[in-house]
């Protein structure tokens, strides 16, 4: 059975799994090194601190999968918009566990009030656009090579949800 609820710190050492196979297999994060768990516990705690939800997939008993929502700019003018990630372990994908969360997600961003949700999305992880799409997610921008990863040039397509 799965559940999607709010993360722990007993799920950092999965959740820490999860995010260091897509630093080092994909080019969903844009980083080259490897977190470590003390990384993912001020993250959490940064995170939690600021009001911002960490959710977890949960099946049976196993994290599957987690999404969050941050900060899109630290100036106050933006308070209102928030960049959302989602991310899925590979022995669980194909499984729904994206659009559960990203299900909750957007929920709880309509609930705390907030007027827009971003997605930076490399451009050419179709898997990603198509689910920010199956939610009302519109693609507002796109910019060419302005990141590196496994030697070549990485572009970024921005995605958009507005709240009426």
């Amino acid at each position: 059975m799965t559940q999607i609820r709010d993360a722990q710190h007993s799920d950092l050492p999965a959740i820490l799994e999860i995010h260091n196979a897509a630093v080092v297999e994909s080019t969903a994060i844009w980083d080259d090194e490897r977190d470590d768990l003390a990384d993912r516990v001020r993250w959490f705690d940064e995170r939690r601190a600021a009001g911002f939800p960490i959710l977890v997939a949960d099946v049976d008993g196993q994290v599957g999968g987690y999404a969050t929502y941050g900060p899109w700019r630290s100036r106050s003018g933006y308070r209102h918009t928030v960049e959302n990630s989602v991310y899925v372990g590979a022995d669980f994908q194909r499984r729904g566990l994206a659009t559960l969360l990203l299900t909750e997600l957007l929920d709880r961003a309509r609930a705390a009030g907030l007027h827009v949700v971003v997605a930076g999305i490399e451009s050419s992880n179709q898997t990603s656009i198509d689910l920010h799409e199956k939610f009302g997610f519109r693609v507002v921008g796109q910019m060419p090579e302005v990141g590196t990863k496994f030697g070549r040039w990485l572009d970024l397509t921005f995605m958009q949800l507005t709240f009426s």
